[in-house]
């Protein structure tokens, strides 16, 4: 690896998970990079400054030198791509590579519209359907806990970015609503992701439904 002279600059919110899925992959490269905290009640996210970064004024950001990018992942793309030469979290074999790809794909479609959704109505009061969030959510890991009750990771048996991508927001699935206690293999597959050598948690959020 070689990382860039200055450190990499992760503009976040400190409660995103798609914030966290780029600072957790960030430590697993063992990159140096600094954390810049964008308050959302304060409307930082729209001032001209962060919108010259990302005209969509969403988090997360990166900086890397003179690349600037938004999109968690297409941030984990970027990354891995340039940063993992061994191709370990987004392998090159085109079989391998298709079975990231897909759960990519699950993480910006059933994953955000479903754990992450019904969390968004609990921790910030987003006015979305909770009930069809949960439902969503429901689905998914009714698919997710079989597929991982035959290989130790997504998609297969070493940790990919499928794996950085769904992590987040399954890990705080409880505080949507989302109860994990049926998902006995989910729960063994977060425990396999918290167990991996520069792991960073994701800071808890109390709400009715997890204290």
């Amino acid at each position: 690896m070689n990382p860039s002279i200055r450190p990499l600059r992760l503009y976040r919110h400190v409660l995103s998970g798609h914030s966290h899925r780029v600072e957790l992959f960030l430590s697993l490269l063992k990159l140096p990079f600094e954390l810049v905290d964008v308050d959302f009640s304060k409307g930082e996210h729209k001032s001209p400054a962060f919108l010259a970064r990302n005209p969509f004024g969403q988090l997360p950001v990166i900086e890397d030198g003179e690349v600037t990018l938004a999109d968690s992942n297409a941030i984990l793309v970027y990354l891995a791509t340039r940063y993992d030469p061994s191709g370990r979290w987004l392998p090159r074999e085109p079989v391998a590579a298709a079975r990231v790809q897909q759960w990519l794909s699950v993480a910006a479609g059933p994953l955000a519209s479903g754990p992450a959704a019904a969390r968004l109505v609990a921790v910030f009061g987003a006015e979305l359907d909770a009930e069809r969030a949960k439902a969503i959510a429901a689905r998914l890991y009714a698919v997710m806990d079989p597929h991982l009750a035959t290989r130790s990771f997504l998609a297969g048996e070493a940790p990919t970015l499928a794996d950085v991508a769904l992590y987040s927001y399954t890990a705080h699935a409880p505080e949507g609503g989302v109860s994990l206690e049926p998902h006995g293999n989910i729960r063994a597959w977060l425990a396999r992701i918290e167990a991996l050598p520069g792991f960073v948690p994701m800071r808890r959020t109390p709400t009715r439904y997890a204290a």
